[in-house]
């Protein structure tokens, strides 16, 4: 019998429940997505595109989130198909799509991450995906999510032709590589980015579709405006923007503590 997969985050997310996301850049061994898990994530997405991280590792981090039952998601590095299945092949349960532009990326991309005959995936045997036992193809198509990302002006105004694409599961705004190219870098509170999210909120209602926020970490009042207007995946954060945070303020803490200290003991 084929064993349950990690709770589908669609089904999840489709019942209005928050899925928490960490990014993950530096990580290369599976305990990172257990921390993950254990610090109350619920998916993790290794991130091809901005680091050095190969596929060994992409899998290594993939099991990791299976072992604990969070879902393992991976941003690839761009629109590679073959590369795509093979770190479908290699445990991930969705893949990020970054820079999509139209509905015929986006289709593209739906079709090539699906078995037949909803699409060409290629057929194989046991995978990390199913822990090693027996696929359903028919189910593993319905739990696998193809996110397409928009992070430029141009994607933003094709939105609900993106939305509307067979097999696409969520729109992911990426939001600072979607400030940059609106010219008003790192502005994350300008009421055009706010116009941005308004505009695929409603494309995601009209057709369905998740919205997925990612580049806001720590603005909690943002946060919430984001989940009031429809977001129900959130990229929280990374393993890099953590260790530093955490890494900050210990070091700030201790030598404001000690600030006053003398350098070496009196001796005399």
């Amino acid at each position: 019998m084929t064993p349950p997969r990690t709770s589908p985050l669609k089904d999840r997310m489709r019942g209005q429940d928050l899925v928490l996301c960490m990014a993950l850049r530096q990580a290369r061994t599976a305990d990172m997505s257990m921390i993950a898990a254990a610090c109350g994530f619920d998916a993790v997405y290794v991130d091809m595109q901005h680091s050095t991280i190969g596929l060994d590792a992409v899998s290594s981090l993939c099991a990791g989130a299976l072992a604990t039952g969070i879902a393992p998601l991976v941003r690839l590095p761009g629109l590679d198909m073959d590369l795509m299945q093979r770190v479908l092949d290699g445990g991930a349960h969705g893949v990020l799509l970054p820079g999509i532009e139209s509905a015929d990326q986006a289709r593209a991309a739906a079709v090539a991450g699906r078995y037949p005959p909803a699409g060409t995936r290629s057929v194989m045997g046991p995978t990390l995906g199913t822990l090693y036992r027996p696929q359903d193809a028919a189910r593993v198509n319905g739990e696998t999510l193809m996110i397409m990302m928009l992070e430029s002006p141009g994607a933003i105004s094709r939105a609900d032709e993106i939305a509307a694409v067979d097999g696409v599961d969520m729109l992911l705004i990426g939001s600072n590589d979607l400030c940059t190219a609106m010219g008003i870098p790192g502005q994350l509170h300008h009421p055009d980015l706010f116009k941005a999210y308004e505009t695929v909120a409603a494309a995601c209602h009209r057709h369905g579709k998740t919205l997925g926020i990612g580049g806001i970490r720590g603005d909690i009042a943002l946060q919430k405006r984001l989940v009031a207007l429809g977001a129900r995946f959130l990229i929280a954060g990374s393993d890099v923007t953590y260790l530093m945070a955490a890494a900050r303020k210990d070091a700030a803490d201790i030598r404001q503590a000690l600030a006053h200290q003398p350098s070496s003991p009196d001796l005399s």
